[in-house]
């Protein structure tokens, strides 16, 4: 009836407007013409531009499959721009048999509609296979229906698809600024990998959800992007420091809250607050603000545990590696005094995980 497809259109669009992963989508829209149309089974195809394909990693029932670009059923529409509707699979050359023959499915009817974003380009198609009402095949109707789907979700799928391009983008300038930061400060590639890994563990043990974790993962590596601008003499100096060294030393966490500062995205955000607030002290003692407790956010706490672990268990060229027992015993003594309690609580419960990353990601390698 019409009021069961009001319903299932507004259940759908409300749930697909409000998601940013592009794979939830895909679900959301496979399930969506699936249940529109009655059908067995519905994909939704993508275009590959780098490999001349279209690809879908959401079809009930398989895992990914790929055709050449202009090939099958599938590619027709994509290349015509028109729908196609088969009662018969069997009986028509377009049809690709093979993947019936590798999954024991057996394709009788199917429907396939392009996709369209708002510049009007046809970015995908949708694909209906075997319609699950008496009739056996689908038909005008059923053609308008998965139309309307299409055109709503072709448009909602490019903003997920830019939304994911843009994530990914700062992901891959955030690993390189860091990288930098590591190279001009003789750390090893390892550290902030370390660094990260152990922020994660430390994240997910306090209880924060697990895009919040990664987020902290992601913007890690950036703790010290500041060092950039502290100069060799002093940032590899083998001795110990003179006090007006130091100062130029703790300088980089003003310097990298400076470079990371201006930006309303989420990833550089919160890397700015790692930079500047790794160094804070729990109780106050710490550096460039000297916030204490609950002023510090949760990143800086983490991440001041984090790189304390880190910077104890590895050998410099001004000091050996600590042995564990006394690198617990700092932990123990520094709770609620440097660290967070809660922080240093996590930190023991999850040690076995972190050992583990340790010697995982060594510098040895």
């Amino acid at each position: 009836t019409s009021d069961q497809l009001l319903k299932i259109i507004f259940e759908y669009t409300a749930k697909i407007a409000s998601e940013t992963q592009l794979n939830r989508v895909l679900v959301l829209m496979a399930n969506m013409g699936r249940e529109m149309i009655l059908s067995d089974r519905c994909a939704v195809w993508l275009i590959d531009e780098t490999r001349s394909e279209l690809y879908t990693t959401v079809a009930h029932g398989v895992s990914e499959i790929r055709v050449p670009y202009g090939t099958g059923i599938v590619g027709t529409a994509v290349d015509t721009g028109e729908s196609i509707i088969i009662k018969d699979a069997y009986n028509d050359p377009r049809h690709n048999a093979d993947n019936d023959r590798k999954t024991g499915y057996h394709t009788k009817s199917i429907i396939t509609v392009p996709f369209r974003n708002n510049d009007g380009e046809i970015i995908g198609a949708y694909q209906a296979v075997n319609k699950l009402t008496e009739i056996g095949y689908f038909t005008e109707r059923d053609l308008e229906l998965l139309t309307l789907a299409a055109s709503y979700a072709g448009k909602s799928l490019e903003s997920v698809m830019l939304h994911q391009e843009i994530v990914d983008t700062q992901r891959e300038i955030i690993r390189a600024m860091g990288e930098i930061g590591e190279i001009r400060s003789k750390e090893t590639g390892n550290h902030v990998k370390r660094v990260a890994e152990y922020s994660y563990v430390l994240a997910l043990g306090l209880g924060l959800d697990a895009s919040e974790a990664e987020v902290l993962r992601t913007v890690s590596p950036m703790h010290d992007i500041g060092k950039v601008a502290i100069p060799d003499a002093v940032l590899n100096k083998p001795g110990k420091l003179t006090d007006e060294e130091y100062e130029i030393i703790k300088s980089h966490t003003r310097i990298g809250h400076q470079l990371l500062k201006g930006s309303k995205r989420k990833l550089l955000s919160a890397a700015a607050i790692v930079a500047e607030q790794h160094h804070e002290k729990w109780n106050g003692q710490g550096y460039p603000n000297g916030l204490s407790g609950d002023d510090i956010h949760i990143y800086g706490r983490i991440t001041a545990v984090a790189d304390v672990f880190d910077a104890l268990s590895a050998e410099r060229v001004y000091k050996a590696a600590w042995p564990l027992e006394k690198i617990e015993a700092l932990f123990r003594e520094e709770r609620g005094r440097h660290f967070d309690p809660d922080v240093v609580d996590v930190f023991f419960r999850e040690l076995p995980k972190l050992l583990e990353i340790r010697s995982r990601l060594t510098d040895l390698d």
